[in-house]
C-alpha cells in the first residue's frame, strides 16, 4: 500500500461537483473558499470537512458509475488509507499541521445522484455498503494543506 497522502483537495462555491485545487487553509469552520447550499444538513464545526477514498472511487468506476473526486461533494480525497477501517473517533493530520478527527459517515443525497449509473445515490450509504460511505470530520487544529500531502492516522 502506498503511503497514505492527500489525492485531490476540491471545493466549490456551492453544490457538487466540488473542484481541485492545489492547496487550501482549513478552519474550524472548513475549507477557506468552500460553501454548501444545504447548511441544515452538510458544513458546520462537526461536518466542517468531507473525506473519500479514491480506492473507493475508482471501484465504483469500475462497477460503471460515473464518479470522480470531487463528484460527490467531499473536500479531501484520501489515497493509501484503509479506509475500511476508518471511524468515528480517529484523528488524522493531514500534512505538518492539520488534525482532524472523524464525526460521522455521511448520508447520500439526492444533489450526488448523477455520479451513480441509474441516479442510485444509496451505492455509497455506510448502512447497505459498510467500509463505503465519505466521512465527515471536524478540526482539531487548523491550517494549510496541499494535494500530496502525507495523512498520518493518530488514534484508532
Amino acid at each position: 500500500m502506498t503511503q497514505p497522502h492527500i489525492y485531490q483537495i476540491s471545493i466549490s462555491p456551492g453544490g457538487v461537483p466540488k473542484l481541485p485545487v492545489e492547496s487550501v487553509e482549513i478552519t474550524v469552520n472548513g475549507l477557506v473558499g468552500d460553501y454548501q447550499n444545504d447548511q441544515k444538513h452538510h458544513g458546520g464545526p462537526r461536518r466542517a470537512v468531507c473525506l473519500y477514498a479514491l480506492e473507493v472511487i475508482d471501484a465504483l468506476k469500475a462497477e460503471g458509475h460515473p464518479i470522480f473526486p470531487g463528484s460527490t461533494g467531499e473536500n479531501i480525497t484520501t489515497t493509501g488509507l484503509d479506509w475500511e477501517k476508518i471511524k468515528i473517533g480517529q484523528k488524522l493530520q493531514l500534512g505538518q499541521a492539520v488534525i482532524l478527527e472523524i464525526t460521522d459517515f455521511t448520508s447520500p443525497c439526492k444533489t450526488i445522484r448523477h455520479s451513480f449509473a441509474g441516479e442510485k445515490f444509496i451505492r455509497i450509504s455506510q448502512k447497505l455498503y459498510p467500509g463505503e460511505s465519505r466521512v465527515y470530520a471536524k478540526v482539531i487544529l487548523p491550517g494549510k494543506v496541499q494535494t500530496g500531502d502525507k495523512i498520518s492516522r493518530l488514534s484508532s
